[in-house]
């Protein structure tokens, strides 16, 4: 059974977690993204005290590797590929948008998981931009991640479907549009726990990173706001 080391510092949130066989053992999160970097090392160190393991210990390292905050995916994944140089670990890549999914499908009563029922995990980028993916109830990922801009023809572009869930800070945009019946809105926050048992899958799957060449998923470039002269 493996022991990971999952780390999400992706969004506004920021979590570690020590998890064994599908199953969180002792975890920390915070949720101010100023201080993702501050909170990152000494988190680990305590969980991995609280659980009574040395990181040498892990099997693997997981780590959201975007899209979702800039700097935040940097924080995390320099971390990650950091401890898995030093111990000689395999580096598994989760997509930020499947942890977000995943909460919400953990919060879906099964009277609701219809057939072809969709989640639609969103994460703000400002404005009426949101970065997207499109999952399946077993978290298959259906559309590759994307940014898009939020408005009526996309809204349009969804009616095959018997059942949408949009879930995600992302998705607070959507309460200002009128939407059908059968869509509807799930704020279930996400926390590293969500991570687990889809790097579990990743692990024994042996779908691991390339250390080397492994990039973030930033979906486009970064914005930086010009300052007056």
């Amino acid at each position: 059974m493996a022991l990971i080391l999952n780390i999400d510092t992706a969004t506004g949130y920021a979590g570690v977690c020590l998890s064994k066989d599908n199953t969180p053992l002792v975890s920390q999160s915070h949720q101010l993204q100023k201080d993702h970097a501050a909170f990152l090392q000494p988190a680990i160190e305590s969980i991995m005290k609280e659980a009574g393991c040395k990181l040498k210990d892990i099997d693997a390292v997981a780590v959201t590797g975007g899209p979702g905050s800039y700097t935040g995916i940097r924080v995390g994944l320099a971390s990650a590929k950091g401890i898995c140089y030093a111990l000689n670990k395999p580096l598994i890549m989760v997509n930020t948008l499947a942890v977000i999914a995943n909460a919400a499908l953990a919060n879906i009563a099964e009277s609701d998981q219809e057939k072809d029922a969709v989640l639609y995990p969103m994460i703000d980028a400002r404005r009426m931009e949101v970065f997207a993916g499109k999952y399946n109830l077993q978290l298959l990922e259906l559309e590759n991640s994307h940014a898009l801009v939020l408005d009526d023809a996309f809204f349009e572009g969804l009616n095959c479907h018997s059942k949408v869930i949009f879930c995600g800070d992302g998705s607070k945009k959507i309460e200002q549009f009128t939407l059908p019946i059968n869509y509807s809105i799930d704020f279930t926050q996400h926390t590293v726990n969500h991570m687990v048992i889809i790097s579990e899958a990743q692990y024994k799957a042996k779908n691991f990173a390339n250390l080397a060449y492994a990039e973030p998923l930033y979906l486009k470039e970064f914005y930086q706001p010009t300052r007056p002269q």
